[in-house]
């Protein structure tokens, strides 16, 4: 019952909490200010067990920068239930132009009593840890991409162009041996080259550490599964993990195809309109699984790399992955022939990916 739990709701910034506390016995939400440290949070749980008085106590805040720190401390502190909630999913009224902090406190309370909130599947530490690590290798190959183009788009104001195909062993030694006229253009390209190096070493780094993991005994089962699938190496297999970490909360395959955004969107008012995806939810699983049916429009084939990848693994995985691979081809070039773009066609080949991702892992858990 409703009268047996105290709701609070807290607006997290860096520097403080915004606490807003719906007691039966108040005529008006309780509100006040502390600052977010450790410290105040720990006490702030001791306060917030003092008003419930025995009564069960659920807290909420947005997610976002503060990530999953304030939950785990609240939690440690004092018995209680700590909700992350999806900002994008928070109802909104048109007409209510006012924002503030405690309003906003007091909005979470009263949205988290009337259930009209969703939370945040909450990872372990050693889960965002390591998607910590996925991140930051998916950050290193962006700042990989704006290293070259600000070297490439340096020499073709010069007119300077290798004749081959660009970043290769062969360019990169090239590009070791220009020597330009001007000694200030010389500093500049070798600031921008020896920018470029450093992040080809970093993201040769990152990419050997996220490999190291992917052997430990928690990801090793379910990473050999994935690399099954034609368009999948390890890098791309523990981004799924690592962002996913559990098939589990996922109770069909719709509904992890609809929480990657790759449902049609639709504007139905006695008319049924539907349009291109929603690419709501996560956007980086979305990217990859894309990236991998790209190659859906080749020929059904398994290449000598592909059937290295599924050497040791069980039969019946391998025949789902030939079963995905087929579907994908087919259906690709079903829809090509039908005059849909390639984007939509390969959009469309990986939600079909998705779901033989979701039958091959559902239930499996990865821990950590």
């Amino acid at each position: 019952m409703s009268e047996d739990i105290m709701w609070v709701g807290l607006d997290a910034h860096k520097a403080f909490l915004q606490v807003a506390v719906l007691a039966e016995e108040a005529s008006r939400p309780l509100s006040w200010r502390v600052e977010h440290t450790t410290p105040k949070v720990k006490k702030l749980g001791r306060k917030l067990e003092k008003l419930a008085k025995g009564r069960e106590i659920r807290v909420c805040y947005e997610a976002g920068p503060c990530g999953w720190a304030l939950k785990r401390s609240l939690e440690d502190a004092t018995p209680l239930v700590c909700e992350v909630v999806a900002p994008a999913l928070i109802p909104v009224k048109p007409g209510d132009r006012v924002k503030t902090d405690r309003r906003d406190a007091q909005k979470l309370a009263e949205y988290l009593r009337a259930g009209l909130l969703t939370e945040v599947a909450p990872p372990t530490e050693s889960q965002e840890a390591t998607r910590a690590l996925v991140r930051q290798r998916s950050a290193c190959v962006q700042d990989l991409g704006r290293a070259r183009h600000r070297l490439s788009k340096f020499l073709l104001g010069r007119h300077l162009t290798h004749g081959g195909k660009n970043w290769t062993a062969k360019h990169l030694d090239w590009l070791n041996t220009l020597k330009l006229e001007d000694a200030m253009d010389q500093v500049v390209l070798r600031d921008l080259l020896g920018e470029v190096e450093h992040q080809m070493q970093r993201k040769g780094q990152l990419t050997k550490a996220l490999e190291e993991v992917a052997m430990q005994e928690r990801y090793a089962t379910a990473v050999g599964y994935l690399r099954c699938f034609r368009g999948i190496e390890t890098v791309t297999a523990m981004t799924i993990l690592a962002e996913l970490f559990s098939f589990e909360r996922f109770e069909t395959a719709k509904k992890l195809m609809g929480y990657l955004g790759l449902t049609p969107s639709e504007h139905t008012s006695g008319v049924v309109r539907r349009g291109g995806i929603t690419r709501a939810g996560n956007r980086r699983v979305r990217t990859v699984l894309t990236e991998a049916a790209q190659h859906s429009s080749k020929a059904v084939h398994i290449g000598p790399a592909l059937r290295a990848r599924r050497a040791n693994q069980p039969p019946d995985v391998v025949a789902m992955a030939d079963r995905a691979m087929r579907r994908q081809h087919d259906l690709y070039w079903r829809l090509i022939q039908r005059g849909k773009h390639r984007n939509v066609a390969v959009t469309a080949c990986a939600r079909e990916l998705t779901g033989f991702i979701w039958a091959l892992l559902h239930g499996q858990v990865v821990t950590g």
